[in-house]
């Protein structure tokens, strides 16, 4: 019993850190002075003419104290809110984006990616999907 337990609670952690995955490390090779992107893991699901918001991370290490400037761009057939966010290093490290399926978007898989730029240091990037479903 106790290792039937063991394996749940090992599989619900796996699941809820396995949501969202990180971009490489972009600002400072140095440790603690760079940063990361994280999105969702798992393709975003949506029906056609549904409009979804989606968290987006900044994962600052200890030292970046720096503001970053992220740009979305999502394929052609999808659009998002807003294509470009400053975020302070003040601010919180979330951000919320509004994608949106027009009524006659094709059916499929749409990559959205985002790259995050630091005032010094190099950017990095990232993508993650979003499926269109029928209605």
């Amino acid at each position: 019993m106790k290792k039937v337990i063991m394996i749940v609670v090992i599989l619900v952690l796996v699941t809820v850190l396995g949501c969202y995955s990180s971009s490489e490390k972009g600002g400072s090779v140095l440790k603690g002075e760079g940063f990361k992107i994280s999105v969702p893991t798992f393709d975003v699901e949506m029906k056609q003419g549904e409009i979804q918001s989606v968290t987006i991370s900044i994962e600052r290490g200890e030292s970046f104290k720096q503001d970053v400037k992220l740009q979305i761009e999502a394929a052609k057939g999808l659009n998002v809110d807003p294509t470009r966010i400053f975020v302070k290093a003040s601010d919180t490290p979330d951000v919320q984006l509004r994608i949106m399926a027009p009524k006659d978007a094709a059916l499929g898989v749409y990559r959205i990616s985002v790259k995050g730029t630091p005032k010094i240091g190099e950017p990095t990037s990232t993508e993650f999907n979003v499926k269109v479903i029928t209605p």
